[in-house]
């Protein structure tokens, strides 16, 4: 069966030849991260920080995977300024309509649609490799004729036939498709074969100078980001990449170490990108605030530790010349020089100003909640840090907050027997109090929160990160909990952190609410997890 007649091809004018399109995934493949799922609201956050820091294109959903997914990729594309907001479609002609009808509202809008080529892949639609390529010319054509910016991916491009590869891109080509996408489904390549697979793509396919190459790179072996800039050098000019490396198993290519790599080493790598360097950290806090997923300490430029110099030789070095043991400046990430505290007795406008250096820009109801908790924190600690202002922010409350809420906590904590939580919680605007206890005063907390408010949901990560030093730091606490696949993560601080690990608790239950409340908004269903 051949594929209907292809429209008039329209090309808009090629970017200039050492211009590097950055392709954010982190609502797409990000969030396919257990445990990452973000709110409506969140994700409509953080699709306006990608626009305004200058990503190309957000590829903000899958659209046929929920009506949840719809509506964020809709209103997603709605609402954005600059970037091309692109929505994802397996190669069936239903996904590949619900998502035009997703992401039809941009200003640019794109339809990236694929299917497995690889003999692991080809087996899960036990497609023959001469029906797969019928599949591919009849559904790239479908989104042609639907929209002009049509993006083709060969998921498990780099264990696929090189033969077979070739013969794929090009009718996707021949079909209408403006960008091509490798991906490196499953962190097996290396930058070697990386660079190699690109250049010989270029060389090899008819009408691949029409087409901008993609990459996509997972970070199973480490070397996401190292596999995206070889396949740069090779002539790709597009990285898919997401905040934080954010991405299921080991992560996908950093969309901050690719933008400074090759910034910083434009010397050897003499590539640009349209983004704003200056606001990588703090979209970096903000995916990682809502996502649950907190950045090691040793990460790559968003790290805590990336601009830190403990050794007495690197201290002394950069009390001479920063440049001895930086070789980029922190004000190029976003980082403030200093880290100036703020005490009890500083105002709203101190606050605001203070918040405003470190990137976050917040509403006047924003900022009232901030500054009664700011107040609070002040009250038990000497000096408010940077980091603890940070941690306030990422944990605001929602209205997800409303219906299950901390009272009163008080924890007995003895050498012999179980520790003991007596907990007051409103349940639904109603107090309950009860007297548990536990292997520990985490554990009794957790018991008592249990049994004022009966769930079966498994907890399946608990962690515990001092903001700062002292014995008065501020605790943040993340917890992720699963019921019946749908997976949710709570977040608190608190100087107390029995009371952060109750209140992250409390956190992680009422976003379960919502989901148990709102039918099919949860995505994670198995025919939707493991693409590109």
């Amino acid at each position: 069966m051949r594929a209907t007649r292809l429209r008039t091809r329209k090309r808009e004018p090629k970017m200039t030849k050492d211009h590097v399109v950055i392709f954010d995934t982190t609502l797409r493949d990000g969030e396919q991260s257990p445990g990452a799922t973000m709110t409506h609201a969140e994700k409509l956050e953080i699709a306006g920080l990608l626009d305004d820091m200058g990503v190309d294109i957000i590829e903000a959903g899958f659209p046929i995977a929920s009506e949840g997914d719809f509506n964020a990729v809709s209103e997603i594309a709605k609402n954005a300024e600059t970037s091309v907001i692109c929505g994802l479609a397996r190669a069936q002609l239903g996904d590949i309509d619900r998502c035009w009808e997703a992401v039809k509202h941009a200003k640019k809008p794109r339809i990236h649609t694929f299917i497995g080529t690889s003999p692991l892949h080809r087996a899960i639609p036990n497609l023959t490799m001469d029906e797969m390529a019928e599949r591919i010319e009849q559904t790239v054509t479908h989104a042609r004729n639907l929209c002009e910016d049509v993006q083709w991916s060969p998921m498990d491009a780099t264990r696929t036939e090189i033969d077979y590869l070739y013969r794929v891109v090009e009718i996707a080509i021949k079909c209408g498709a403006t960008t091509i996408n490798i991906p490196d489904t499953v962190g097996y390549t290396a930058p070697r074969e990386s660079a190699e697979l690109i250049a010989g793509l270029i060389a090899n396919v008819p009408g691949a100078d029409e087409v901008t190459f993609a990459t996509h790179c997972h970070n199973d072996l480490g070397m996401a980001t190292a596999n995206s800039l070889a396949a740069v050098e090779a002539g790709a000019r597009q990285i898919e990449c997401t905040i934080n490396g954010l991405g299921e198993r080991a992560g996908n290519t950093a969309l901050e170490e690719v933008v400074m790599a090759l910034k910083v080493r434009n010397d050897i790598m003499p590539f640009s990108t349209g983004i704003d360097s200056t606001k990588i950290m703090n979209i970096s806090r903000r995916v990682a605030a809502v996502s649950g997923f907190p950045v090691q300490f040793n990460k790559a430029i968003v790290g805590k530790n990336a601009f830190a110099h403990e050794s007495g030789i690197h201290q002394d070095g950069m009390l001479k010349n920063a440049e001895t043991f930086e070789i980029m400046r922190p004000e190029d990430v976003g980082i403030a020089g200093t880290s100036l505290p703020l005490g009890k007795h500083s105002g709203r406008a101190a606050l605001r100003a203070k918040l405003e250096e470190l990137g976050f820009e917040v509403g006047d109801n924003q900022l009232k909640d901030i500054f009664v908790r700011f107040k609070d924190l002040a009250d038990r600690k000497k000096e408010v840090f940077d980091d603890d202002l940070i941690a306030l922010v990422r944990t605001q409350g929602d209205p997800e907050d409303e219906r299950l809420k901390i009272e009163k906590l008080a924890v007995r904590c003895g050498t012999e027997g179980p520790q003991v939580a007596d907990l007051v919680m409103s349940v639904d605007g109603t107090s309950h109090m009860t007297t548990q206890t536990g292997d520990g005063p985490v554990d009794a907390t957790f018991n008592a929160v249990k049994a004022l408010f009966p769930h079966e949901a498994r907890l399946q990560l608990y962690q515990v990160h001092a903001v700062t030093e002292g014995t008065d730091a501020q605790a943040t606490v993340s917890v992720r909990m699963e019921e019946d696949g749908r997976i949710v993560t709570g977040q608190s601080a608190d100087t107390d952190t029995v009371v952060a690990s109750a209140k992250a608790y409390v956190h992680a239950l009422n976003r379960l609410l919502v989901r148990r409340e709102k039918t099919g908004s949860d995505k994670r269903e198995v025919s939707y997890k493991d693409v590109s």
